[in-house]
């Protein structure tokens, strides 16, 4: 998809940091845009930005761990516009604390909106587009946690872990069918956007108790304060990820060697590397 003038791009987490801010650049090359969220008040304020470019919002409140949530979604995009050509399943949160901690409250919770979302989200669009005929494409937020192995964030790789093999099938399944749907995983490090503070949405039967995950959250706000790449330059460099229809996407190249230094211990079959540590950028918690 080369050019995103005149297209529908639909957006999950779109309320704030990396959602919005794709939100927006699609709406400032021309496309119309609808926004989803939990967060309605955030969704306004995202849609009132997109209205400042001259280009039309769609708001929906959706929450991606719920299938009819996204049917929903999808059947007001239809409705609306008739299309959809770029979908971001890009909602994310993030929960921490050492492995044995970790609460079924909040497996569940991200494990909902982590990878459920983008399982959600492309059962529901991927038909759809095979059925517009149209070139289309869909981008799936990981983060660099899908491709490491990060102390204190067991659930949070879980996830990503999880949406970067569940992208990489996609792609593989959708050059076999010939379909015109181009698939990118977005794998970015600390980006300053409110994941650190996710827990705001979380629903009360979901309700946070672990009590020594404080320290790890700690730790995250600090990271996350500090990124030193922007919501908005992950999202021009998503974008132009889509359009050269490049699958891996990793706004933070410094991350790269403690990939790699994931993957040599896996070929020589040595103790995993805790690249927290030694590797700046290593701990990364992305998201939207």
């Amino acid at each position: 998809m080369k050019n995103i003038e005149g297209k529908v791009v639909v957006v999950t987490g779109a309320a704030s940091g990396i959602g919005r801010e794709l939100a927006l650049a699609c709406a400032r090359e021309g496309a119309s845009v609808v926004l989803a969220d939990v967060d309605e008040a955030g969704t306004r304020a995202t849609a009132g930005l997109v209205a400042a470019t001259g280009r039309e919002a769609l708001e929906v409140r959706c929450d991606v761990s719920k299938a009819g949530d996204i049917e929903a979604l999808a059947d007001r995009t239809y409705a609306h516009f008739g299309a959809a050509h770029l979908v971001f399943n890009n909602a994310g949160v993030a929960v921490c604390g050492p492995t044995w901690t970790s609460t079924a409250e909040d497996w569940a919770w991200i494990l909902g909106i982590n990878l459920m979302g983008v399982v959600n989200g492309v059962r529901t669009f991927v038909p759809r587009m095979l059925a517009q005929k149209d070139e289309c494409h869909v981008v799936n937020t990981a983060s660099v946690a899908g491709l490491l192995s990060i102390p204190g964030s067991s659930a949070y790789c879980v996830t990503k872990h999880g949406v970067v093999t569940l992208s990489e099938c996609l792609r593989h399944e959708l050059r076999i069918e010939r379909a015109k749907i181009g698939v990118s995983v977005l794998c970015p490090a600390y980006v300053n956007t409110g994941i650190a503070e996710s827990g705001r949405n979380r629903p009360r039967e979901l309700a946070a108790t672990n009590a020594l995950a404080k320290p790890y959250e700690d730790a995250v706000r600090k990271a996350v304060a500090a990124g030193r790449v922007s919501a908005a330059e992950v999202a021009r460099i998503t974008l132009d990820a889509v359009k050269a229809n490049r699958f891996y996407v990793l706004p933070h190249p410094k991350i790269k060697a403690a990939v790699e230094s994931r993957m040599r211990d896996i070929l020589d079959e040595r103790d995993p590397t805790d690249v927290s540590r030694p590797v700046e950028g290593a701990t990364a918690q992305a998201a939207s």
